[in-house]
């Protein structure tokens, strides 16, 4: 069950901006393949990304809307490269309210022993409701908005209920937060090419979002590099 704080009842546009502030700051290299980690395409490709990101972090909303979109159909869909999505908590203060529904989003992904196909399927309605999430208000509204996006997708609001109140999540949360330390992982999203950090001025766009092209054209290095035998 989701638990609040009174003075965290209330949510507002104040609140996103505030996340919004959190940039694509990072450093060190990606770790090895964890257990708690979601994934899709090729794991024989040679190349992987790895996005640390939140479902209540507006620029992780941008990237899944401008450009993941595209990676998924030209790169992980073609078996071209392996993607994975390392979950986190942003920010990282346990008394804010977005880490709890960030948290509970994430159990609902996951509720059932989700497949991959299925965990980013949801992980995607999850994105596209951020902003209703934010303007649901209260612990009920965030409840039944949840209840809500589970029931789309086969789930019963029992169901739900008791996936979000599974104490296992915040411990795979713990261990996917020591995992991110141990990147110097700093704010979200944050991405790694075969372990190495992608700086935002290499993926980023003018306007402070990302750029599809400078993935694809990363991406595409890292494939023809993997292909010669570098």
């Amino acid at each position: 069950m989701l638990v609040f704080g009174r003075r965290n009842l209330l949510l507002g546009g104040g609140a996103l901006a505030a996340l919004s502030v959190a940039g694509c700051n990072g450093s060190g290299g990606a770790s090895g393949l964890s257990p708690d980690d979601m994934a899709l395409g090729n794991p024989d490709s040679g190349v992987t990304l790895i996005e640390y990101g939140s479902t209540m972090c507006s620029h992780c909303r941008e990237f899944e809307e401008t450009v993941f979109r595209q990676i998924k159909t030209n790169y992980i869909d073609t078996n071209k490269i392996h993607f994975i999505f390392r979950e986190v908590l942003a920010p990282v203060d346990p008394q804010r309210v977005i880490p709890t529904i960030a948290l509970a989003e994430y159990q609902v992904a996951r509720c059932n022993n989700a497949t991959p196909e299925q965990y980013f399927s949801r992980l995607g309605v999850l994105f596209e409701q951020q902003p209703a999430m934010f303007q649901a208000g209260s612990r009920q509204g965030i409840e039944a908005k949840l209840i809500e996006i589970g029931g789309a997708a086969g789930l019963s609001a029992d169901v739900v209920r008791a996936c979000i109140s599974d104490a296992s999540g915040q411990d795979r949360m713990t261990r996917l937060g020591e995992l991110a330390t141990r990147d110097g992982v700093t704010g979200t999203p944050t991405f790694f090419l075969n372990g190495e950090l992608m700086s935002p001025e290499s993926i980023g766009n003018s306007t402070g979002g990302h750029d599809y092209a400078k993935f694809a054209a990363l991406l595409d290095a890292a494939i023809a590099a993997h292909a010669a035998g570098g």
